[in-house]
Order: C-alpha cells, then structure tokens, then sequence
C-alpha cells in the first residue's frame, strides 16, 4: 500500500512538470500543478513538526528532508519514536 502511495504521489509531481512544459491541457495542468504545491507545502509543513523523527533517518538528513517532502508521513513514519 505504501509503494502505491508513494508511486501515486510521484505520477502526481511528474505530471505537474509535465503541464508546466505546456504539454497539458491548461485546465487540468493547472490542477495538477496546484495538487503538487498543496502536497509540497503539506509536507514542509508536516516536516517542521516531526524534525525529531527526520534525524533518526540512517543516513544524510538532506535526504530525509527530501524524502519527507515527496512522500510526507509515508516516509517517516517508521523513523524513530520521537516527535
């Protein structure tokens, strides 16, 4: 279930870039690209408050930070016990 979350939020970004390039309608680009920035802001906002459990991520946190804004809750949620 995870992997499917995870796909679905990545077909949802690389879409956005794809209306960016204008290779989209211009309606349901521009829904798609608002979708992307609602779930971006999302997890910026989602990674503040669990920073804690970002840090337990075993190996870089500029990649846990990464991974935690693609992916939110999916990524660290089975990261150390403290928020």
């Amino acid at each position: 279930m995870t992997a499917l979350l995870k796909s679905t939020c990545l077909v949802i970004y690389l879409l956005a870039i794809v209306a960016g390039l204008g290779l989209l309608p211009a309606g349901p680009g521009r829904v798609l690209q608002l979708l992307a920035l609602a779930l971006v802001a999302a997890h910026a906002l989602e990674s503040a408050l669990v920073f804690g459990r970002l840090k337990a991520y075993p190996g870089p946190l500029i990649d846990s930070l990464t991974l935690a804004l693609l992916f939110g809750v999916l990524h660290w949620k089975r990261l150390g016990t403290s928020a």
